[in-house]
């Protein structure tokens, strides 16, 4: 299904050409800002993105019979973020990825892309099941398209508990091909994105080895250690880690990340920011 195009072309500025690897013409045309916890403001080919929008003030939320605790406010004011094309919603059932701020910011968006049950709940936007694709307009007329793809929120065989997940896969002709993992904490599921997609330039990737008491030790999403892996086996140039702050249920931070990619020999792709910073793509180098 396509949709038309969601801003006008007088809001753009015309992006310069790259030439990649391979000879692949691509507009130097991606910013990622990091918001806090797994939210960041992505600008590509002309569109405003916005992944698991968390706007809320320091606070507890109770899930069951555990607690998640936000413990930093959003480096951006919900009010302050200013036009969102699109919402890419890995998940709705955990407020450390759709928190009270962001569900109200679901109904100013005009298109909200998640899994098939979040739609169902959030009565609005629209559900893609795992490998599903849609493409959308971009101001210059041209499409983004969007394919939703497998995230595994905890080891194999606890998904009934976790609940269901999605990732997406952002990709044109004339842009960089963009891997969103969503809360993931699967390496066979990397693995299942490599094989169709063996081209990521820019991979984000929710990280910060998440564990709460629904699973004891286990992790609901990457490790330091595991991200670094991920990033290998995708071959992405840059890996944009987000996910490892702003909640305490995060065990590890920015100092395992950078500490495992060095151990890998992969820091020349790390971009960790911290809330507030942005990455602008340079031209491949």
């Amino acid at each position: 299904m396509a949709f038309g195009p969601l801003a006008p072309v007088s809001d753009q500025a015309q992006a310069g050409v790259v030439v990649y690897p391979g000879g692949r013409a691509v507009k130097a045309s991606l910013v990622v800002e990091a918001v806090g916890g797994p939210t960041l403001l992505i600008e590509i080919g002309g569109l405003r993105l916005l992944t698991d929008p968390t706007f809320d003030p320091p606070g507890s939320y109770p899930v069951g019979r555990r607690m998640l605790t936000k413990t930093a406010p959003p480096a951006i004011d919900r009010n302050a973020i200013g036009r969102v094309d699109m919402v890419l919603l890995s998940h709705d059932q955990h407020p450390d990825n759709l928190d009270h701020g962001g569900r109200e910011l679901l109904s100013l968006v005009p298109l909200v892309l998640t899994t098939p049950v979040a739609v169902t709940r959030l009565l609005g936007g629209r559900g893609l099941a795992p490998w599903q694709e849609i493409s959308v307009g971009r101001p210059d007329g041209s499409m983004l398209d969007v394919v939703a793809v497998p995230a595994r929120h905890g080891p194999d065989g606890t998904e009934h508990l976790t609940g269901p997940v999605t990732g997406f896969v952002l990709s044109a002709d004339d842009l960089p091909t963009v891997y969103i993992s969503g809360d993931n904490a699967s390496l066979d599921v990397v693995d299942m994105i490599v094989e169709r997609f063996p081209t990521v330039d820019v991979a984000l990737i929710f990280a910060g080895a998440a564990q709460t008491a629904l699973l004891g030790d286990a992790y609901l999403t990457l490790t330091g250690v595991q991200t670094a892996e991920a990033a290998r086996r995708l071959g992405a140039r840059w890996v944009v880690p987000a996910h490892f702050n702003s909640w305490s249920h995060y065990s590890e931070g920015a100092d395992q990340i950078s500490a495992a990619f060095a151990a890998a020999s992969l820091a020349d792709r790390l971009v960790l920011l911290t809330p507030g910073e942005r990455f602008e793509l340079p031209p491949w180098a």
